[in-house]
């Protein structure tokens, strides 16, 4: 996977300033889940999300740490939610759960058991990855091994 650092996706801007843009990769298919992934750490980011968007472009999404449930509402188009779990030692981290074409206003997961965060990624793209529950994933910027 390409560890150059990416500029953010048009109108997804990482809680922090100067970030670099997060990739996503299933290690254990190999294949590539988002390249131009925002950060939403902070309870603001959080809560606006995805929120306010017209579209999501290809390749791009949103990481949302802490949390464990979403809701589709103010939402304007269906995205993927895979949900992970906390960092093994190695830096890789196991999927929980996987929420498909998730439609917009009425999508809700209310609580992925074990899942540190979520992944919002645009629709389809779990399934073109081949991503269910049980694989690995990295988060290229964010996850480093031990």
């Amino acid at each position: 996977m390409d560890r150059r650092p990416q500029e953010a996706a048009p109108g997804l801007v990482p809680d922090t300033a100067n970030v670099p843009a997060l990739q996503a990769g299933n290690l254990t298919r190999g294949t590539v889940l988002g390249t131009s992934l925002g950060v939403a750490e902070s309870f603001w980011g959080r809560f606006m999300g995805l929120m306010g968007r017209s579209s999501l472009p290809a390749g791009s999404g949103l990481w949302l740490r802490p949390g464990s449930s979403i809701h589709m509402l103010f939402m304007r188009f269906p995205i993927d939610a895979v949900f992970l779990a906390k960092p093994d030692a190695d830096g890789s981290r196991r999927v929980v759960a996987v929420h498909g074409g998730l439609r917009p206003w009425t999508g809700v997961v209310w609580w992925a058991r074990g899942a540190d965060g979520c992944l919002e990624l645009e629709s389809g793209a779990a399934a073109a990855s081949g991503t269910v529950a049980g694989d690995l994933v990295r988060l290229e910027g964010i996850d480093r091994p031990a």
